[in-house]
């Protein structure tokens, strides 16, 4: 089970960092990704991380502003958001996959597990 958090309403140039804690599995044999969907649009990838965190991935759209990160001793991975802009603004999701070695997984039908999502807002 995979559980978000540290969403919410932000103003543009704002900070968040999101939290996803895994419980139920062991969390280390995951590679682990955000996601996000904003209304009317597909899911989209954001973020990947391998299972020991020495590995990352963005999506040119975030490069420069996200963060991902992961601590297994607490089994949580991690979103840190800065400067946010408007088309930020949208559901975010964690999920994990078992390739993991892997942090550029980019395609939500590749991923086993998925969180219930945290809203991000970022208003202009």
């Amino acid at each position: 089970q995979l559980q978000e958090s540290g969403g919410g309403f932000v103003q543009t140039g704002g900070s968040l960092r999101l939290s996803c804690v895994a419980s139920g599995r062991t969390f280390r044999v995951y590679a682990m990704a955000w996601f996000r969907q904003a209304p009317g649009k597909e899911r989209e990838f954001v973020a990947g991380i391998d299972w020991q965190g020495r590995s990352t991935y963005y999506a040119d759209s975030v490069k420069g502003r996200f963060t991902i990160s992961r601590d297994n001793a607490e089994n949580t991975v991690y979103l840190r958001m800065n400067t946010l802009k408007p088309e930020d603004t949208a559901d975010y999701y964690c999920a994990a996959h078992s390739d993991i070695y892997n942090a550029r997984r980019v395609k939500a039908n590749e991923y086993e597990y998925w969180g219930q999502g945290t809203q991000v807002t970022v208003s202009s």
